[in-house]
């Protein structure tokens, strides 16, 4: 939840104000299962020989079939995802992929200012990448579609190794297009544009440990807000009301080392901060470890806090020209726990490999300064996330 502490303007079907900060909740944690989908079969498979990895070299013929439950602050999301791989001539390698989530919402939002609603939401993707020589270009495009929510995005990104394969430069950028409307209301109607660079270094230290640093620029124009949330001024309800513009920084840091017995360790540090004022911090540690040739077990525990937007109040007592309510740009900490098993249903070396999947993850949110209005205490929450896939490569 809130991972990057990036607001996207939610998508939701209801009546009045039925917009939810869970709703936003919702998609982002959808955008961070998908991307997990495409790399997790890699970290589960490979965290313990990730100092022998190649960064031009093509992803492996793979295909993946996944289904996904998540279940959180009154929101369900639950649908299957699948993503193919398939190389040619040992240079180019094109993917595709499907998701879809069928949610339900009864989050604090909707249940205090409306009806509980249903919708679906589908997203395609497609990719290209190239390798020459010590360089490999991707390509990337997805569109996510929704009953009043459509949201594009193109991205490319460049890695190039150097120092004879010890280090890895990479170099990327996505650009995405929203349009936003409104249930019920034909004559909204709004849009949102949003930049996203990156440049990232990976160094091999020694043959057992590897480190990465990360920096993210992030910009975001255009309506970004909800047309359905609502704010609170002297206890009154009012229209929501945030800026066109946003822009933030990130960093991350990554160590992963094997410590020799069959078993690895990372750990992550990220910082955030845009000029909405909010800062954040998330910090996560990893084990895994393999149990004979067939089972790959990992476990993880992440800590974020971040602090609230300038113009974020739970009940304002002044007029303002922005003001929000959105408990995703509260002050709230969260401590997340998380297991992955892998195992190994059949390999046959040079032709393929079958491997099955599952993953749990249990997150408790704490907010310090938004307020349940049915009791009058400050907001705590739990999420579980449910993921069990099965992963072929060839």
């Amino acid at each position: 939840m809130c991972a990057k502490a990036r607001v996207a303007p939610p998508a939701c079907k209801g009546v009045a104000v039925a917009a939810t900060n869970a709703r936003m909740t919702a998609r982002r944690t959808k955008a961070n299962r998908w991307n997990w989908i495409r790399h997790a079969a890699a970290l589960l498979g490979g965290v313990l020989a990730a100092s022998g990895a190649r960064a031009a070299d093509l992803p492996e013929d793979s295909a993946e079939a996944l289904y996904h439950y998540y279940n959180g602050g009154g929101v369900n999301a639950s649908g299957p995802a699948l993503l193919v791989r398939k190389q040619l001539m040992d240079k180019v390698s094109l993917s595709a992929s499907y998701y879809m989530d069928a949610v339900s919402n009864a989050s604090i939002d909707v249940v205090t200012t409306a009806s509980p609603y249903s919708e679906s939401r589908s997203e395609y993707g497609v990719g290209v990448e190239y390798v020459y020589r010590d360089s490999k270009v991707s390509l990337t495009t997805s569109t996510s579609r929704e009953g009043d929510y459509t949201a594009n995005r193109v991205g490319l990104d460049i890695t190039q190794e150097t120092f004879g394969g010890m280090t890895s430069v990479s170099l990327g950028f996505t650009r995405g297009n929203d349009t936003i409307g409104k249930h019920a209301s034909p004559e909204f109607a709004d849009v949102a544009a949003h930049w996203q660079y990156r440049l990232g270094v990976t160094q091999i230290l020694t043959p057992k440990w590897v480190m990465s640093a990360n920096a993210e620029v992030l910009a975001d124009d255009g309506f970004l807000g909800s047309p359905y949330r609502v704010a609170r001024v002297f206890g009154a309800t009012v229209a929501e009301r945030t800026p066109r513009t946003r822009s933030a920084r990130a960093i991350k840091f990554r160590l992963i080392g094997d410590l020799g017995s069959r078993d690895s360790l990372h750990a992550d540090y990220r910082y955030f901060w845009d000029n909405w004022d909010i800062k954040a911090h998330t910090a996560e540690v990893g084990y895994s470890r393999y149990f004979g040739d067939k089972w790959l077990a990992d476990t993880s525990l992440r800590f974020y806090r971040q602090d609230h937007a300038l113009f974020y109040s739970d009940n304002a007592m002044q007029e303002s020209t922005y003001i929000s309510r959105n408990r995703q740009l509260s002050t709230f900490n969260s401590v997340g726990l998380g297991a992955r098993v892998a195992y190994n249903l059949q390999t046959v070396p040079g032709k393929y490999a079958l491997k099955l999947h599952g993953a749990y993850e249990y997150t408790s949110f704490k907010f310090s300064d938004f307020t349940d209005v049915r009791t009058g205490e400050a907001y705590a929450t739990q999420a579980n996330l449910l993921q069990v896939y099965l992963t072929a490569t060839f």
